[in-house]
């Protein structure tokens, strides 16, 4: 696995936009509040063509262009990380544009980003073994004040940062507006986590510790690009199987069923058969019942047959804050009630 150089102060960040863009509000506003802030804290910025375009469908522009974005600016010299101004819907189709020949030979930097980055940051390790960072994309970062999942994920690009915890409470509904695009997280609810060993709950102050290489995303991505070209899985997983491996799962449009299916479709493919534990994150659809199918059962129902740890309602995904991940890396994970910690190892 290959691991990014750390950004240095006075480094210069560079954004793309391969999902969509920051033209609209809230986003606007924020990701200029975002460039503020770096700018004051001392670094140079280098913004792509399509950071502000809102030209393509579900994504910034055409595909051949977000594609075309991402791959120059990717292998520039110019910059020395890359941060995505935000998710959306058709990143896939970005990636039928990306030389992924020149990403490889390219030297590594990190790319952060999440939901529809999902197609970057998987394929980063999968295709290119290269590390990434699943975690908020550019316009989070201009909330004011910074939620700490924010500076964990900077300090990770920075190489401050090789352990993340938990935090006590996360949004179920956001503030956050045109009028008012700079508000910070709305943490109202209690993290609480659900913790299973297989199918049966641990009990009460019980220890659960882990290791593996992490490797996930967003489930509504990962089971698009599963047996595409780009579906690299299998040949991953038998490089690193005496490593093992922790999925991180979470869900943005999928419903309970779907999230089943999901499940399902990748157990059929072989992607969990060196699964050493399991981080689901909190779905959009939380707390949603369909036809006595929750959220939880329609993880087990797959996970809870693997005889592994089974972490649910992580702060991971679409549900602020999240933990950044370190998607390629191996990582000690740590559990016991509702606090949880992973620790990174870049090997």
């Amino acid at each position: 696995m290959r691991y990014p150089k750390n950004i240095q102060q006075g480094g210069t960040i560079g954004f793309v936009a391969p999902s969509f863009g920051c033209q609209i509000e809230p986003y606007y506003s924020a990701f200029g509040n975002a460039q503020k802030k770096f700018r004051e804290m001392g670094y140079q910025l280098q913004l792509g063509p399509n950071c502000y375009a809102g030209e393509g469908i579900g994504i910034s522009n055409t595909p051949e262009k977000c594609g075309q974005e991402l791959t120059e600016y990717y292998c520039s010299r110019e910059n020395d990380c890359l941060i995505s101004c935000g998710g959306g819907e058709l990143m896939c189709e970005t990636m039928s544009h990306v030389d992924f020949e020149r990403l490889k030979a390219a030297e590594p930097k990190w790319y952060l980003g999440y939901s529809d980055n999902t197609n970057m940051t998987y394929l980063l390790a999968t295709i290119c073994d290269t590390a990434s960072v699943y975690g908020p994309c550019a316009a989070a970062f201009g909330m004011e004040p910074w939620h700490l999942s924010l500076t964990d994920a900077f300090g990770l690009l920075k190489g401050e940062t090789k352990e993340v915890h938990g935090y006590d409470k996360w949004e179920k509904e956001s503030l956050k507006n045109e009028e008012h695009p700079l508000l910070p997280y709305n943490t109202t609810e209690t993290r609480v986590l659900k913790s299973f060993l297989g199918r049966q709950a641990a009990g009460a102050g019980q220890k659960i510790q882990f290791s593996g290489r992490l490797l996930g995303g967003c489930m509504d991505c990962l089971v698009n690009l599963l047996g595409t070209r780009f579906d690299k899985t299998g040949a991953f997983l038998e490089k690193y199987k005496e490593d093992g491996i922790i999925w991180f799962l979470e869900a943005c449009d999928l419903n309970v069923f779907a999230i089943r299916r999901a499940m399902w479709q990748m157990e059929e493919a072989g992607w969990f058969r060196y699964v050493k534990g399991f981080l689901i994150g909190r779905p959009l659809c939380f707390g949603q019942e369909m036809m006595g199918l929750d959220q939880y059962q329609a993880i087990l129902s797959v996970a809870g047959e693997k005889n592994v740890p089974v972490i649910m309602d992580v702060d991971l995904g679409h549900l602020a804050p999240m933990m950044p991940i370190v998607t390629g890396s191996l990582a000690e994970v740590r559990v016991c009630d509702n606090d949880i910690t992973i620790r990174y190892d870049y090997r």
